[in-house]
């Protein structure tokens, strides 16, 4: 059984523990940058050699108990993924644990947010991304990349940041009130206020990695400049833990590059920076 950062048995036992890591290495639909496929073997690559102790939240979150589920593999269509994905999700909510996922690309994450949705009837979803997602259809199909955020626009309170590329198509099913495009919140805070006012209680947070500026995230399958910081993306997620009943999470897009590892450790290390907020601020 695959253990995340190599943490002992103990604490990787499906009965005890309370987080569940589910990897989903689909990469059907990008149409530049390939390689989110092996994503996720770089992130375990890179938590083996991640420090353990987290000093902000002065906490080892590991020992909470995080079991790495065998990856999801039927990729045959992007309808295939959805269906199996959605599926997949419903089951593990039942299980009452706490529930993170790893891409693959953001359609993964189309199936997730639909069974979230079946869940929880307020929900609100957080999106994290440089690109819009709000596509009704691209390429002959509804379950494509570029539609990630499609289905969750129209059936959840959607809120989108980091946004910096879109489609003219896309305009008509973009909530503006809602969408704290880069542009306007780069070195600036008072945006997460207002941000955090528009959330419901129950929250689902959906991150691609390319919401970073890619000169500290160059690996992904299409990287846009002016993307966030650091330190702007984690107070950002402090504060929906500190505030919010976040039920689940998903990072997608990470597309490792050889001989760089540094993209491959952030994304390790953000999944981590989660579940210590999520269990320091936000444990119900």
């Amino acid at each position: 059984m695959v253990r995340f950062a190599g943490i002992e048995r103990e604490f990787t036992a499906i009965e005890s523990a309370e987080i569940v890591l589910q990897p989903i290495p689909f990469d059907g639909t990008s149409t530049w940058g390939k390689g989110a496929d092996k994503g996720f073997k770089a992130f375990l690559e890179a938590a083996e050699n991640m420090e353990l102790y987290d000093i902000e939240t002065d906490s080892e979150v590991y020992r909470k108990g995080i079991h790495t589920l065998p990856p999801l593999t039927d990729f045959q269509s992007p309808e295939l993924v959805f269906y199996n994905t959605f599926s997949q999700t419903k089951k593990l909510l039942d299980t009452g644990k706490f529930l993170t996922f790893f891409g693959g690309e953001h359609s993964i994450s189309i199936g997730i947010i639909s069974a979230f949705r079946k869940k929880f009837q307020d929900l609100t979803v957080v999106q994290l991304d440089a690109h819009a997602d709000l596509r009704k259809s691209y390429n002959g199909s509804e379950f494509n990349h570029a539609c990630a955020m499609h289905q969750a626009n129209r059936n959840t309170n959607l809120i989108q940041v980091g946004i910096r590329s879109m489609d003219s198509s896309e305009k008509q099913y973009m909530n503006r009130d809602k969408c704290f495009f880069a542009e306007d919140i780069i070195n600036t805070s008072n945006w997460m206020d207002k941000a955090m006012e528009l959330m419901t209680d129950n929250v689902y947070i959906s991150i691609d990695l390319d919401v970073f500026d890619p000169s500290i995230m160059p690996a992904t399958g299409t990287p846009e400049p002016g993307g966030l910081d650091w330190y702007t993306v984690l107070n950002f997620l402090k504060k929906i833990m500190q505030a919010k009943n976040v039920r689940g999470f998903d990072i997608v897009e990470l597309a490792p590059i050889k001989n760089n590892k540094a993209p491959n450790f952030l994304a390790a290390k953000l999944y981590y920076k989660l579940l210590s907020y999520k269990f320091t601020y936000n444990e119900q």
